[in-house]
């Protein structure tokens, strides 16, 4: 009897995991984070961080950045409140390494110093957080969450993770392919661009700090 619930119960398992798969679900939240991520977006910022170390180690930062996104779907909310943070503080501080780097591309000074920066360390820091895995991205995740299956937002977080490594991986062609004029043109763009998400990210999160600190 034992044996025969066992294998019973397996397919209608199984059947319930497909049903969960929604393809429609999977596009728009693939297409929220890949406008969040925005990849293509820091091109410049990762071409500017190879000519620092000498190359960009694809594979760990996809890695890592991996990680840190399927570990804040599952855990982040529970993670900020144990270390006495929130959403909107973390935000905060992810907004302030943003207009750092934003601020390095537009003025083209390095507030970091060159010697800190190594392969290994880069792809976690500054590549894996918070260029990819960013304070954006994984707030949107929590958001994410809430409204749609978790099956989904794995299978759309490993597709962006997948375009993320070709990117990553063909940094030199991509290089090579824009020149020293368009990665110019676009670090200071794109710098820009950096600067006005940091601000508008800054100051949505300290409003809301200081709403609950009123309220409180």
């Amino acid at each position: 009897m034992g044996k025969t619930q066992f294998y019973h119960l397996t397919p209608l398992s199984l059947h319930k995991d497909i049903k969960m798969v929604n393809f429609n679900e999977i596009l728009t939240i693939s297409l929220v984070l890949f406008a969040i991520i925005d990849v293509l977006g820091s091109i410049p910022v990762l071409v500017d961080i190879k000519k620092k170390i000498g190359y960009i180690p694809a594979g760990s930062a996809t890695l890592f950045s991996g990680i840190i996104m399927l570990s804040f779907l599952f855990i982040g909310n529970a993670l900020l409140k144990l270390i006495g943070l929130d959403v909107a503080s973390f935000s905060v501080a992810g907004a302030i390494v943003i207009f750092i780097v934003g601020m390095e591309m537009v003025l083209n000074r390095n507030f970091f110093r060159d010697h800190d920066t190594d392969p290994k360390g880069s792809a976690v820091v500054p590549i894996a957080f918070p260029l990819i895995a960013g304070s954006g991205t994984l707030t949107t995740l929590i958001s994410l969450r809430a409204d749609y299956e978790v099956v989904n937002i794995i299978i759309s977080i490993l597709l962006n993770l997948a375009l993320v490594y070709l990117v990553l991986k063909f940094i030199p062609t991509i290089e090579k392919w824009l020149g020293n004029t368009g990665i110019s043109i676009l670090r200071r763009v794109f710098g820009i661009i950096l600067l006005a998400i940091s601000v508008k990210m800054f100051t949505t999160n300290l409003a809301i700090l200081f709403h609950n600190a009123i309220t409180f």
